[in-house]
């Protein structure tokens, strides 16, 4: 059994302390490797490390130099494609079909994304008088923030977590990876990949560990970290926000949700039943932007619910080899408690069942893998948890309403505000109703369309600050203006 270590100066290293714990493969409850636990030993080498590299080689290359380094990681990555896969889908038991076209190579594509894009968003500048006549002229640049802390979430590792790291490098700031400790993996790997592109020692660097008394506190409270980067649950961005606030480092925050689907009556029926299986179970439900509340006009409400059994029932639970397979588990025991306890808790709170509500049955050699059945509910009052809390697992409950002004109020009716999908077909409505929602981002007739340029993050409980395109630019850089007196 392997052991996975830190990475920090281009070299994997051990904790001091011998602290391991167990990555363990959700699809069967085996371990499959050791992870050293950082203490804050590690963490401050690692951030000292990020520091001193922002005055070495890193930051002494031209910005078609550190571009062309980025092209590299990303073609090291899908190099080694294969390998990349195979450690994303033990980490966490998604099928390879879904890794394979998702994860991977948009876990790849970011650093090309934004080395490109950093090559080609101009600054500004302005000529202005001056009393004396000759003038003046104000030009701004950018420079790096600085050493970026990055706590990065489980749900999609490498792909959220080069979402980060792609445009802080290509910023040319430094950082320090904090992965979640139910899947490092990836995020190990990256490291020689790394090494191999020609990235400077102490430019990428990864710590191990937990939130609390553990590598992400210890990350969070180090006075040289410049700004930090999460996605996560919004108790734990609360915590990053207060240890930020010492010393006053900046912070982008993409956190929890409670996702809207509205469907009118209008709506293609087909696209509105595709779309909602797929934000409502896709990754086991364990993706940020789905959509555990579907609110869906009354006259198309049975017609609806009927369909969308039909669809969750229709879909095929494995392991990640299993190429028929479109479902796979949710990423820990631990989690599925979580899950599982809501499953309850909407039965205790008299919702009907329409379809799921517990544990597939599965073969001997998965039986003691994370599993739970896909799962809708209709007939919860709106202040039941069920309907109120971020339960994150494959699972919907479906709501009627009457007008366009009660949908819209439902929608916008929780602290959260991340996303939301709108399913009509009568445009004129889906841009009245969508400049109403109170999200950071709002699908129209679609679910998950991506374009890396615009912007994305939530508000509300559900974030601060914006990631994507120059918004992303924008946080790992600081604008400075320099003024020239003619």
């Amino acid at each position: 059994m392997k052991d996975i270590k830190h990475y920090i100066n281009g070299q994997y290293v051990g904790s001091a302390s011998g602290k391991l714990f167990e990555n363990v493969n959700p699809a069967n409850g085996k371990v499959i490797s050791k992870v050293h636990e950082a203490g804050r030993e590690e963490v401050d080498a690692a951030v000292q490390a990020a520091k001193a590299a922002l005055r070495g080689p890193w930051g002494k290359m031209t910005l078609e130099q550190r571009t062309a380094i980025l092209h590299k990681v990303a073609d090291g990555i899908n190099a080694r494609f294969d390998e990349f896969l195979e450690a994303e889908c033990l980490d966490t038991g998604k099928p390879k079909s879904l890794a394979s076209h998702i994860d991977i190579p948009r876990g790849a594509a970011n650093f090309k994304v934004f080395a490109d894009m950093i090559k080609n968003v101009p600054t500004e500048s302005f000529e202005m008088p001056t009393p004396d006549g000759t003038g003046a002229l104000n030009y701004a640049v950018r420079r790096p923030k600085g050493v970026i802390g990055v706590i990065s979430p489980w749900n999609l590792p490498l792909l959220l977590m080069t979402w980060k790291v792609g445009p802080a490098l290509a910023c040319g700031n430094t950082v320090v990876v904090k992965p979640s400790e139910e899947t490092p993996t990836t995020t190990a790997l990256l490291g020689e990949v790394m090494k191999e592109a020609g990235v400077p020692d102490g430019v990428y660097n990864v710590v191990h560990g937990f939130g609390g008394d553990s590598a992400g506190a210890y990350l969070t409270e180090h006075p040289l970290v410049d700004g930090f980067t999460f996605t996560g649950e919004t108790g734990t961005g609360e915590v990053i926000m207060k240890a930020a606030a010492k010393g006053i480092r900046d912070i982008s925050l993409e956190l929890g949700g409670k996702n809207a689907g509205l469907v009118f009556a209008d709506c293609d029926m087909d696209k509105a039943i595709e779309g909602t299986m797929r934000s409502a179970f896709a990754n086991c439900g364990q993706v940020c932007l789905g959509t555990e509340r579907v609110y869906v006009e009354r006259s198309i409400f049975d017609e609806f619910v009927r369909r969308l059994k039909e669809a969750a029932e229709g879909l095929k639970i494995g392991p990640p080899d299993d190429a028929d397979a479109n479902m796979g588990p949710l990423v820990s025991l631990k989690h599925r408690e979580k899950v599982l306890s809501y499953y309850q808790k909407a039965v205790d709170d008299g919702a009907t069942v329409v379809t799921g509500g517990g544990v597939p049955d599965m073969p001997a050699e998965l039986a003691g893998g994370a599993w739970v059945q896909p799962t809708i509910w209709t007939g919860l009052a709106d202040d039941s948890a069920v309907v109120t809390d971020e339960i994150f697992g494959p699972c919907c409950h479906i709501r009627p309403f009457d007008t366009e002004e009660e949908a819209i109020e439902l929608a916008n009716s929780l602290p959260y505000g991340l996303a939301s999908a709108i399913w009509s077909e009568n445009i004129t409505r889906a841009h009245r109703v969508a400049g109403q929602i109170e999200a950071g981002i709002i699908w129209v007739n679609s679910w998950f369309l991506r374009d890396l340029r615009t912007p994305f993050g939530g508000s509300k409980q559900s974030g601060i600050g914006r990631e994507g395109g120059v918004h992303s630019l924008e946080f790992y850089t600081e604008m400075k203006n320099i003024c020239v007196k003619l």
